[in-house]
């Protein structure tokens, strides 16, 4: 009998900023079996850690089934060590109160609940050729012209003024 059970899908990502905040960038290399789906995208003025967030973001909102196997691969600590080392129930808890990019935690949430997701860190700069594609997306989609506004990060401007 064919099992049922879908592949694990590995997850790559990446986010820079030139200047932070300055112009950022978000790369996300997904694979699941034979396939493999790129992605990127920049805003004018933004910062590193929110790009390496939303870069995750991406990823889980490009997979089109439930309770998926997720790998995720990423060189932030900031991301990384929020989920597996308990800050981010902190977080929730707390209602996100002193919390930095509580817009984006929310709507990792919400995508994270609907999939079975383990986190691992990577030395980023260190020759693995996901994490360097990823980064180079990234730079390249920061440097793309027109970009448009973080408005997640200007209200966060706002809010503390």
């Amino acid at each position: 009998m064919p099992s049922t059970e879908k592949p694990a899908i590995y997850l790559y990502t990446d986010g820079a900023a030139s200047g932070n905040p300055g112009p950022g960038g978000y790369g996300v290399v997904l694979k699941c079996g034979d396939l493999r789906k790129e992605m990127s995208g920049g805003f004018a003025l933004t910062t590193n850690n929110r790009m390496e967030l939303l870069a995750v973001i991406k990823g889980l909102e490009a997979i089109r089934w439930e309770n998926a196997v997720v790998e995720v691969w990423s060189d932030s600590s900031y991301v990384v060590k929020a989920v597996n080392e308990g800050w981010l129930e902190k977080w929730v808890l707390k209602g996100f109160k002193k919390v930095k990019n509580p817009d984006l935690w929310q709507r990792f949430l919400d995508l994270y609940r609907c999939h079975r997701v383990t986190f691992h860190w990577l030395k980023g700069h260190a020759g693995h050729p996901e994490n360097e594609r990823c980064d180079s997306l990234a730079v390249a989609a920061y440097q793309a012209e027109g970009l448009p506004e973080d408005t997640g990060y200007l209200a966060s401007l706002e809010s503390t003024t």
